[in-house]
C-alpha cells in the first residue's frame, strides 16, 4: 500500500497512529464518556462528524490563507470552524434526543476543546494532504476515536461485573485499562512500514 494512498492514510489514522491510544489526544472525552456503550457510540459519531467538517473546512481555509499569505491565522480559523461544527452537533442532538443530550452532559461541548480534532486539522495541513487524502485521514481519525471509545466502554461495562480490589476502583482501573489498550495499539506501529 502506497503511503500517500487514501486507504493507507485511513488505516494510519485508524489503527497505526490512533489519536487516542497512540498519540494520546482527546483523552478528556475518551475517559469521560466511555463508561457506557450507549453514550460511547453517539459521542463517537459526533466526533466523526466534527472531524470530517473540520478537515474539509481546514483544507479550504488553508488554500485561502496560503493564497493571501496569512497562514498565521490558521489556528484561530480552525478553532472557529471546530466550535461552529460542535454547536451544530449540540443543537441537533438537543433537538432530536434530549435524553442523549443529558447523558453526554458537559462532554458534548468539550468536543470543541478536543485536541484530537485540532491536531487532525493541523496534521493534515502540515502534511499538505490533498482533498481526498484529507477526507480519508479525517474519517480514519474519527473512526479510530470511536473505536477507542467503544473498546473502552465495553471493557468498563464488563468490569462493573468483576470483583475489583478497592484500591483499583473507578478512575484507577479506567487509567489502567487505557494504558493496556494503548500498549495493545502500539503493536500496530509495525503496519506503517
Amino acid at each position: 500500500m502506497h503511503p500517500d494512498s487514501a486507504a493507507f492514510l485511513f488505516l494510519h489514522a485508524f489503527l497505526i497512529n490512533n489519536f487516542v491510544l497512540a498519540l494520546f489526544l482527546g483523552l478528556c472525552p475518551f475517559l469521560g464518556v466511555s463508561a457506557k456503550l450507549k453514550t460511547a457510540w453517539p459521542m463517537g459519531l459526533a466526533v466523526i462528524f466534527v472531524m470530517l467538517v473540520a478537515s474539509l473546512c481546514a483544507y479550504g481555509i488553508n488554500i485561502l490563507l496560503v493564497r493571501f499569505e496569512i497562514e498565521y491565522l490558521r489556528l484561530i480559523c480552525y478553532i472557529a470552524v471546530i466550535a461552529s461544527a460542535v454547536q451544530l452537533v449540540e443543537m441537533t442532538i438537543k433537538k432530536l434526543s434530549p435524553t442523549l443530550f443529558r447523558m453526554l452532559g458537559i462532554f458534548l461541548p468539550l468536543i470543541t476543546t478536543n485536541c484530537a480534532i485540532l491536531g487532525m486539522a493541523l496534521f493534515q495541513t502540515f502534511n499538505e494532504y490533498n482533498f481526498v487524502q484529507s477526507l480519508a485521514y479525517s474519517l480514519g481519525a474519527g473512526a479510530g476515536f470511536m473505536l477507542a471509545l467503544v473498546l473502552m466502554a465495553g471493557l468498563r461495562e464488563k468490569l462493573e461485573l468483576a470483583d475489583v480490589p478497592d484500591p483499583c476502583t473507578s478512575a484507577a482501573i479506567s487509567l489502567m485499562l487505557a494504558g493496556l489498550l494503548s500498549l495493545a495499539f502500539m503493536g500496530f506501529a509495525g503496519l506503517g512500514g
